[in-house]
């Protein structure tokens, strides 16, 4: 086992990002900081260190506790790190998620909506959701 890994290459393993070139993005576009500072995709990473992750509007924090070079299934990779992310993120991320799991459905048959039940729906989706 290695003494220090890629930063890019430990967040694809343990399943942070879907693919290393979008951790290596991430780093590049400074959404990914290792002790407060920017990580570059090639920086190196010892068990210890706290790596905090902007992705898609939410603030993540990891530590590193285990590090790895191949990307693992996500079961073995919990264990290598401890997330830190605080529980304001953590219920940000859940009710955002909330209502969105199952696609709207239409009874068979009735094809697609007409241009005037489109904007019905809109209409009703803007009441509910509380917007203006």
């Amino acid at each position: 086992m290695a003494d220090k890994v890629r930063i890019d290459k430990y967040l694809w393993a343990i399943r942070i990002f879907k693919s290393r070139s979008l951790a290596t993005e991430a780093c590049k576009n400074g959404k990914v900081k290792l002790h407060d500072t920017s990580a570059k995709p090639s920086t190196l990473i010892v068990p210890g260190d706290v790596i905090d992750v902007i992705k898609d509007g939410f603030r993540l924090k990891y530590k590193v506790i285990t590090l790895l070079e191949k990307r693992v299934s996500s079961v073995l990779a919990k264990p290598c790190y401890e997330d830190l992310t605080p529980e304001e993120e953590i219920l940000k991320y859940k009710s955002w998620f909330i209502g969105k799991a199952a696609p709207e459905r239409r009874d068979k048959g009735t094809g697609r909506p007409t241009k005037r039940e489109r904007r019905d729906i809109d209409d009703f989706k803007l009441y509910y959701d509380g917007e203006d």
